[in-house]
């Protein structure tokens, strides 16, 4: 299973930002949350999942403002599960404790720990590689300009690009430049590996009874 903790960055100095996240991150995906997404400690959340397309999402969705620190423990989870969040325990929580805590020192500010020993000499899918390369992925998103994220949210409704360019005024030339330049179709196709990695290490763990 995923668990994903969050920290927000510099909470001393910011609005507390952990509450209307919650709200809008039970709102949004709540029917796919194993448990609703919780507060964990004054300026923390928490959440756990066993999708690895709405994890992916909630990764992309949680540091695209560069408000939090965001740390993935992929492992097994004590069951049955409790009620609440907080309550829950296992092998993923303790690796997202890890992850959250290394996110902290990133430029990206993510991080993705594996449960258990990982040994560099085997061919098996490692956390390292799936951070290494959701990593690169976030640094192509930090890369974007405020253009490119507004033809990167029509697209998200379902608009083609072309219904697109309308929207933003500008001709269907102008707007595959602005894909283009904003690596929306890699990311599309980056974000679908991605999946199937994380789909394979979380396939790799044993839940806990």
């Amino acid at each position: 299973m995923f668990v994903l903790t969050a920290d927000q960055i510099d909470s001393r100095h910011t609005t507390d930002r952990v509450a209307v996240t919650l709200t809008a991150l039970n709102t949004d995906h709540g029917d796919q949350l194993l448990l609703p997404a919780d507060r964990t400690a004054g300026d923390e959340l928490q959440l756990l999942v066993d999708d690895a397309a709405l994890l992916l999402t909630l990764v992309l969705e949680l540091t695209r403002a560069g408000e939090w620190s965001v740390g993935v423990g992929v492992g097994s989870v004590r069951l049955p599960l409790p009620a609440d969040t907080r309550e829950a325990t296992g092998e993923a929580f303790y690796a997202a404790r890890d992850a959250v805590t290394r996110a902290k020192k990133q430029p990206t500010r993510f991080a993705l720990t594996l449960a258990g020993a990982e040994n560099e000499d085997s061919p098996a899918i490692r956390g390292a590689d799936v951070e290494a390369l959701i990593t690169l992925l976030l640094h192509l998103r930090d890369r974007r300009t405020d253009g490119g994220w507004e033809l990167y949210d029509l697209l998200s409704t379902g608009l083609t690009q072309s219904e697109s360019a309308s929207r933003l005024g500008i001709t269907a030339g102008a707007a595959s430049l602005r894909a283009r330049a904003a690596g929306i179709r890699v990311e599309r196709a980056a974000s679908e590996a991605l999946v199937r990695l994380l789909d394979t290490i979380n396939g790799s763990e044993e839940t806990e009874a």
